[in-house]
C-alpha cells in the first residue's frame, strides 16, 4: 500500500453521510433511525419511526440500539448526527448520518409528527 492509499485510509470517515432517499431505503430494509436532538427539538417535530437518543446520552451509552441493524442518526442540520454516526461507528455499528438533518427530511416532504 502506498503513502497516498495509507493517508486516504487514515482520514476516511468511519460512517457514511446519506440523503433522505437513501435513508428511506435503509429504513425500509430494517435500519434504525435515531434522533440525537434535544428534547425541545424532538417535541417540535420528528420522523415517525425515529427513536429519541440525545447526543449527550449516546455518548454515555448505546441506549439499547441494536448492533445487528444499520443505524441512521438525524439532527437538525446534519452536524450532530455526523458526531453521533462517528461515535457509533467507533463502537462497531454500521452507522450513517442523514445529510441536511430534519430540515432535509421536511424539504423532501417526508412525514413529521
Amino acid at each position: 500500500m502506498g503513502l497516498i492509499d495509507s493517508l486516504k485510509k487514515a482520514f476516511r470517515k468511519p460512517y457514511r453521510t446519506i440523503s433522505v432517499a437513501q435513508a428511506k431505503e435503509l429504513l425500509a430494509s430494517g435500519a434504525t433511525l435515531i434522533d440525537v436532538r434535544s428534547a425541545q427539538e424532538w417535541r417540535s417535530g420528528r420522523a415517525p419511526q425515529a427513536k429519541h437518543v440525545p447526543l449527550d446520552r449516546l455518548q454515555a451509552s448505546q441506549a439499547g440500539i441494536q448492533k445487528a441493524r444499520p443505524v441512521i442518526a438525524v439532527c437538525a442540520s446534519g452536524v450532530r448526527s455526523a458526531s453521533a454516526a462517528r461515535l457509533l461507528a467507533a463502537k462497531g455499528y454500521d452507522a450513517y448520518s442523514l445529510r441536511g438533518g430534519m430540515a432535509a427530511w421536511r424539504q423532501a416532504g417526508e412525514p413529521v409528527r
